[in-house]
């Protein structure tokens, strides 16, 4: 799957399609989900455009890379669901139901989560 300029998370950083901002610093952006899954269901995105997990852990910087796995912790307890727990999820590639070229993760909690439960349809 190559980038898409095109794609939605693309245009949302364009500021071509509004969100809701939940955290936004000069490299990671993070917004609730349109159609969410939990109580609590943000996505995650670097502002620099990788396609997926594979290409951003391959491409990235380590600092690059460090840091937006520390924000993904940073705003999972900014919404408190450190104390009940949460689920990061991120989907990689076509087979794995990635949707949007993007890299992105999913932020879910609010509520007990099944195992198993949420692997289809999330994207």
């Amino acid at each position: 799957m190559a980038y898409d300029n095109d794609n939605i998370f693309a245009k949302i950083l364009r500021g071509e399609i509004p969100n809701a901002t939940v955290y936004e610093d000069e490299s990671v952006l993070a917004f609730n989900d349109i159609a969410p899954k939990t109580p609590v269901h943000v996505l995650v995105i670097p502002k620099r455009p990788y396609v997926d997990m594979d290409d951003f852990s391959v491409n990235g910087a380590p600092e690059e890379i460090g840091n937006f796995f520390a924000k993904v912790g940073e705003i999972a307890r900014s919404l408190g669901l450190h104390e009940g727990g949460y689920r990061v999820v991120s989907n990689n590639g076509a087979n794995a139901g990635q949707i949007v070229p993007h890299f992105h993760v999913h932020i879910m909690g609010g509520q007990k989560i099944r195992e198993g439960s949420m692997a289809r349809g999330m994207e």
